[in-house]
């Protein structure tokens, strides 16, 4: 196989770009970096196309391994031949190989290899070529032996029908005919394994789609449902269409000796070996399509929420809710450092409502508070009822937000956490991260486990190495894409840098206390651990505000300073103009790129990119998302009536619609139907995490706490 020519047509993309990017990537240049210094190599190819390039080259080069290993071990068993090597060659999927393998193939100990031991071989092998002048049963007489353990002819024919069975099973034309059937036209079901027992798989109870056509969320609702013994889950091949085929294949017509035999064995050799194997197949390839497609759409809705802008420069009062341990506030000042720490008690059971009040109003007035950062936490409700009523009864403005506390408890309870706050109980180190997750949330987030933080469906049910591995990929991407202050950066946030490792993020922490911060770029040279080669993959993502090289507080790459350097001279510009306001309209001045980067010795992409962040240094892409509501008063949702109209944060995507958050402590939920007049296959093709939407109540079920909503206005 052509791995890079499949790679070209899988991702629709030149083989140039596809060879490029391998040589990167087998040269050990991380995915960011590729993309954002290699552009002239790759073609300009986005991480996200690069990050499935480098899954699918993982994928391609493990089959042509199993391939070699395959062929190796049929070859010393002197069995390979020209046309199996040349089948297994052209084989384009591991089921492919394993199917042709399984023949030769070493087996457990099974019915089949025990007829086999007992001297049954040649018995099968004349039913099987169906030339026999007697019934099967009479020339089984022939083969009935003490000494082999073969008492009965009725013995030796059961024997020798095991074993063709078993031939039958592991002819690869066979299974792939009848995986293909079963994906075209087989039914997945499910029922309940007790009818009277009320669980959440209910309308699972009585369940049946078309294989090809079932969803990825009802394939994991179904395997939880299982997992959890409520549901029996099955697929319904079209057993007689398959049956029909096999006989076509193996039965000759007018055989009355051995087509009776031959009959029973095809059906024993389906649904006693090939189907449940069959069944086990597809249900494993819906479950891994199903499991990625949700673990992209966490991906996604992660990306998004790591990308909420910054709420930057002002002091913040994080608010982690609680009934009886009291509620914990935490003020932190506009760079992230914490000032102060207290816990009231404005909930059940103290109620002391009035104390609390008093203690905030002079916490606002204290540290000139004007944001505070509420978790949507147990008791959130009754401390959002405080805060409103407190902000009616100051002079000073001050707003409030709701956060998402998902994984909060996590990181207050992690050794990150304890290293950090070593004085703090989890409850302050709570409401410390809930204050900065408002503040910075890539570099607060960044701190917890991505799984942990609840954009997702079905997180805990799919394949955690997997949604580990592409969660990491997503974090890190947002990072780099952002880029992070040298000497401010945390080792948390400083590890997601490309070519920097934990160790390393704590040696440039450490050096950092050590020397009183960066003055440039090269002194990263100096940091244990970090070669040039993780230099060159991290210097163009890490900034230095204030330092020796104007440069070194923008994204441009240490290896193109000297043609930056040439660029604002040819420009009329001093290095020294260059400000963190950059230099404004510089990018008219150049007229035509292309020559200019062939003079400056540079490709042209990077020559574009480079304006750009001259023009703008350091410009943070999280500036041009939406952002978040900030709220001065209450809603309830006893407050919300049919055909309000509402502005609302999206809080989750899924599979079949969005949560979107209103105000009332209670997400409510936008069904796929209910989002565009336009046929979409998933929601992410109308929102994302984070996007602030404006919506319509369509029905409020006070019971049950749920919200029907819809964005068709």
């Amino acid at each position: 196989m052509d791995v890079i020519k499949t790679l070209a047509g899988e991702l629709q993309i030149r083989e140039g770009q596809v060879q490029a990017a391998v040589k990167l990537i087998d040269e050990g240049n991380t995915i960011p970096f590729i993309a954002r210094y290699r552009k002239e190599a790759t073609g300009s190819l986005n991480d996200e196309v690069l990050r499935n390039l480098d899954e699918r080259l993982k994928y391609l080069r493990n089959l042509e391994d199993r391939k070699e290993q395959v062929i190796a071990s049929i070859g010393e068993q002197e069995k390979l031949t020209e046309e199996l090597e040349r089948k297994i060659r052209e084989a384009k999927t591991l089921v492919a190989v394993e199917d042709l393998y399984l023949p030769y193939r070493p087996k457990r100990r099974t019915r089949a290899g025990i007829a086999r031991e007992k001297g049954l071989m040649p018995l099968a092998d004349q039913i099987f070529l169906q030339e026999m002048s007697v019934p099967a049963i009479e020339e089984a007489e022939g083969f009935v032996s003490e000494e082999k353990g073969v008492a009965t002819a009725k013995e030796a024919l059961d024997g020798a029908m095991d074993i063709l069975a078993e031939r039958i099973s592991e002819t690869a034309e066979y299974r792939t005919y009848i995986r293909k059937i079963t994906m075209e036209e087989g039914m997945l079901t499910s029922s309940a394994r007790n009818e009277k027992e009320t669980s959440v798989y209910e309308m699972y109870y009585q369940f049946s789609e078309p294989v090809k056509k079932a969803a990825g969320h009802r394939i994991l609702a179904l395997n939880r449902g299982e997992k959890e013994k409520f549901l029996n889950v099955k697929i319904e091949a079209p057993e007689e269409k398959i049956l029909r085929y096999l006989e076509k294949q193996i039965i000759k017509k007018d055989n009355r000796n051995t087509a009776p035999v031959l009959q029973a064995v095809l059906e024993d050799s389906y649904r006693r070996l090939i189907g449940p194997a069959i069944e086990r197949e597809i249900r494993a390839g819906l479950t891994e399509k199903a499991e990625a497609g949700a673990i992209r759409v966490f991906g996604k809705n992660l990306k998004q929420l790591l990308m909420q802008p910054p709420v930057a420069d002002r002091v913040v009062l994080g608010w982690d809710p609680a009934f009886r341990t009291g509620c914990k506030l935490a003020v932190v000042d506009g760079l992230g450092k914490v000032l102060d720490t207290v816990v009231i008690f404005p909930t059940a059971p103290q109620n002391k409502v009035e104390e609390s009040k008093q203690i905030l109003k002079n916490l606002i007035r204290k540290y000139g508070i004007s944001l505070i950062s509420l978790g949507n936490g147990t008791a959130s409700r009754e401390s959002e009822q405080v805060i409103v009523e407190l902000l009616k009864e100051i002079p000073e403005k001050v707003q409030y937000v709701i956060v998402n506390e998902a994984g909060a408890s996590v990181y207050s309870a992690s050794r990150l956490a304890t290293e950090e706050f070593p004085k703090f109980d989890v409850g302050q180190r709570s409401a410390v991260s809930i204050a900065r997750r408002l503040q910075d949330p890539l570099a607060e987030l960044v701190k917890i486990d991505p799984k942990s933080i609840g954009v997702g469906q079905y997180q805990h049910d799919m394949n955690q190495k997997n949604l580990g591995q592409a969660l990491e990929g997503v974090v890190e991407d947002c990072v780099n894409s952002v880029g992070v202050d040298l000497n401010t950066a945390s080792a948390s946030l400083l590890e997601y840098i490309s070519g920097i490792t934990k160790t390393v993020a704590k040696n440039i922490v450490a050096y950092r206390e050590e020397n009183g911060g960066f003055h440039n770029r090269r002194e990263l040279l100096k940091v244990p651990k970090l070669g040039p080669k993780a230099f060159e993959q991290c210097a163009g993502f890490l900034r230095i505000r204030g330092g020796e090289n104007p440069l070194d507080a923008t994204s441009v790459h240490p290896e193109s300073y000297g043609a930056a350097e040439a660029l604002l001279s040819r420009l009329g510009y001093q290095m020294k103009e260059l400000s963190e306001s950059g230099l404004q309209g510089i990018g008219r001045k150049i007229g035509d790129y292309g020559r200019l980067s062939q003079e400056l010795s540079i490709g042209e992409l990077t020559l574009r990119d480079m304006v750009k962040e001259l023009e703008k240094p350091a410009r943070d892409p999280r500036d041009e998302m939406p952002k978040p509501i900030l709220r001065t008063d209450v809603l309830d949702i006893k407050d919300l009536k049919p055909g309000m109209i509402l502005k609302g944060t999206v809080r989750n995507v899924i599979d079949f619609g969005v949560f979107v958050d209103i105000g009332v402590h209670q997400d409510g939920l936008v069904h796929i139907s209910q989002m565009t007049d336009r046929y979409i296959k998933h929601p992410l093709e109308v929102v994302s995490v984070g996007d602030i939407v404006e919506v319509k109540v369509l029905d409020v079920n006070l019971e049950k706490k749920r919200i029907g909503l819809t964005m068709k206005l």
